[in-house]
C-alpha cells in the first residue's frame, strides 16, 4: 500500500524519515527515482554535466576563461578542484521508512 502511494511522487522531491538513529533519522531528501516493494531510491545529490564531447583543452574554460587557476593533473587534463562533482544516490529499504513527505500540490 505505502509502494503504490510512493510511486504517485517518482520525480518529485520528498523526504523520508527511517526508523533508524543517528544522522539517517534526521531524514533524506532528495528526487524519488524508483519504488519497488523492497526499497525506494532517492537522488540526494545531481553530479555534474559530462565534459565537453568535442575537445578536452576546452573543457577548462567554462566557467572563469581559458587557463585561470588550473594546475594539469596526471594525464595531462586539467585539474577542476570542486567544480565537477559526483552525485549521489540513497536506497531506502522499505521496511524501514517512519514517514514519507511530499509537498501538497
Amino acid at each position: 500500500m505505502l509502494t503504490r502511494h510512493l510511486c504517485r511522487f517518482i520525480g518529485e522531491t520528498v523526504t523520508i524519515f527511517t526508523t533508524s538513529g543517528g544522522a539517517s533519522g534526521c531524514g533524506f531528501t532528495g528526487v524519488l527515482l524508483d519504488v519497488n516493494p523492497c526499497f525506494v531510491r532517492l537522488i540526494t545529490e545531481i553530479g555534474s554535466a559530462p565534459a565537453n564531447p568535442l575537445a578536452e583543452n576546452i573543457c577548462g574554460d567554462l566557467e572563469f576563461g581559458p587557463g585561470h587557476g588550473q594546475k594539469p593533473c596526471s594525464g595531462g587534463m586539467p585539474d577542476m578542484g570542486h567544480k565537477f562533482k559526483l552525485g549521489s544516490v540513497c536506497d531506502i529499504p522499505v521496511d524501514k521508512i517512519a514517514s514519507f513527505c511530499h509537498n501538497a500540490v
